[in-house]
């Protein structure tokens, strides 16, 4: 399946400083046949959004996201323990 995803560049490269990750990388977790896909119920308060976990490069990464007219706007991303712990029990 093909994907379209989206960013702010500004953001994707506040989130290179902070975490390490591009989005440009992170968009590899939807790619992962065995990734997680987890509503964000604290922060859906004006749109949906969500956390999609799975590996890239052998490590797993937690992605922050939401779906606005069929495209898949990343927001964040990182290499945080929950999303890699809840990964692990998963798979």
């Amino acid at each position: 399946m093909d994907y379209v995803f989206e960013w702010h560049d500004e953001k994707d490269r506040q989130n290179q400083q902070c975490h390490g990750v591009s989005f440009y990388e992170a968009k590899g977790v939807f790619t992962d046949e065995q990734r997680i896909i987890i509503k964000d119920e604290q922060h859906s308060a004006s749109e949906e959004r969500f956390f999609c976990i799975g590996k890239v490069d052998n490590k797993v990464i937690t992605v922050r996201f939401t779906y606005r007219d069929g495209v898949i706007r990343i927001f964040g991303a990182g290499y945080w323990r929950k999303g890699r712990k809840q990964y692990e029990e998963r798979v």
